[in-house]
């Protein structure tokens, strides 16, 4: 696998022919299409490739995908820990040091030496198709991610932005309760928030709050923030102002970051991040926050995929811990080759 090409696919187009690779963010605001791989702890990877064409996921030939047993899964929190961390959270939302804050946990598996994210990316497009689905394969790198992510961190279209945070999910929407709708208010004030530092004073608007969207298994709350970008901010200015992701830190998001970190066994990398592409010379871009993702761990023979919950004051512990199961289910099952329906 050490000699496997570099590759992505997202956003409806292969790109081949790696160029380059560079963690500054203003070579997004040069020229050329780029993948880009943000990890949650801040270290970013963009490269720039030569050769980019339209194409579908159901069109690429890939060997297939050999997966860990449905049996090898462990997780860094155990439920007991999880649950004990959601507690947790609750104490520091009646101290008055935040209002929500999302509490994650990598699951891990042995995988295959020869175990290839663009084989895993045909099973996950059948039985999981995602908005933002994409694989970047950067072996050479360290960053090896396929993604079914539904959840938009940033679009760049010219100088309007634009950000759509998930929070809210249930198995159906009669599942969705008052505290998801609170989540999701919360949170798109964070989001606006965070656009309105890099963006045109009074442009920053939320044309869609707490939409019911339809996804394989489950159902989310999803809300859309819109901003037009103020003179002289690029992406390393926007990055700057909303990275990590709102929807998967918590407010305020500095106190949530440093709660996150006492209480997470494992760091994240790439999931809860950003995963996505820019293409430099029409001024456009779609970075999609990092959620429903596998990311091979080559140096630890690893396949690595998180899951969550945002917690509130209103969280129940056993059903947040249910919330994590029910976003992971399925995909775990598609990744070792049982029924994508479990």
């Amino acid at each position: 696998m050490d000699q496997a090409p570099s590759l992505a696919l997202l956003g409806g187009r292969l790109a081949t022919g790696l160029a380059d690779v560079t963690s500054d963010p203003s070579a997004l605001d040069s020229e050329g299409f780029w993948a880009v791989v943000a990890d949650f702890e801040g270290r970013l990877t963009c490269a720039r490739f030569r050769d980019v064409r339209r194409i579908e996921h159901r069109h690429i030939p890939t060997a297939p995908w050999r997966g860990p047993r449905a049996d090898a899964w462990s997780t860094s929190l155990d439920r007991r820990a999880y649950m004990d961390g959601v507690t947790r959270i609750r104490e520091h939302i009646a101290a008055g040091e935040i209002y929500q804050a999302n509490l994650c946990r990598v699951l891990t598996a042995p995988v295959a030496p020869d175990a290839d994210v663009m084989a895993l990316a045909g099973p996950l497009a059948r039985h999981n198709p995602a908005p933002y689905a994409g694989v970047v394969r950067l072996p050479r790198h360290g960053v090896e991610v396929v993604t079914a992510s539904p959840e938009l961190f940033l679009r760049r279209d010219g100088r309007v932005v634009a950000s759509g945070p998930i929070k809210g999910t249930g198995r159906t929407e009669a599942d969705l309760l008052e505290k998801d709708h609170a989540e999701n208010v919360m949170i798109v004030d964070l989001v606006r928030n965070d656009l309105g530092r890099v963006c045109v004073p009074g442009s920053v608007t939320v044309p869609d709050l707490c939409a019911v969207e339809k996804h394989p298994g489950l159902v989310h709350l999803v809300s859309t923030v819109r901003g037009s970008l103020a003179d002289g901010a690029g992406w390393p200015e926007l990055l700057a102002a909303t990275f990590p992701p709102g929807s998967v830190t918590g407010a305020p998001k500095e106190s949530a970051l440093r709660i996150i970190e006492a209480l997470e066994a494992s760091p994240r990398g790439p999931y809860c991040g950003g995963i996505g592409w820019v293409d430099a010379d029409r001024g456009q871009g779609e970075l999609a926050v990092g959620i429903r993702t596998f990311i091979v761990d080559r140096a630890g023979g690893l396949l690595k995929f998180g899951t969550g919950a945002g917690i509130t004051w209103g969280s129940d512990p056993e059903q947040e811990w249910r919330e994590t199961e029910l976003k992971a289910r399925r995909l775990l099952a598609v990744a070792s080759g049982g029924p994508a329906w479990q």
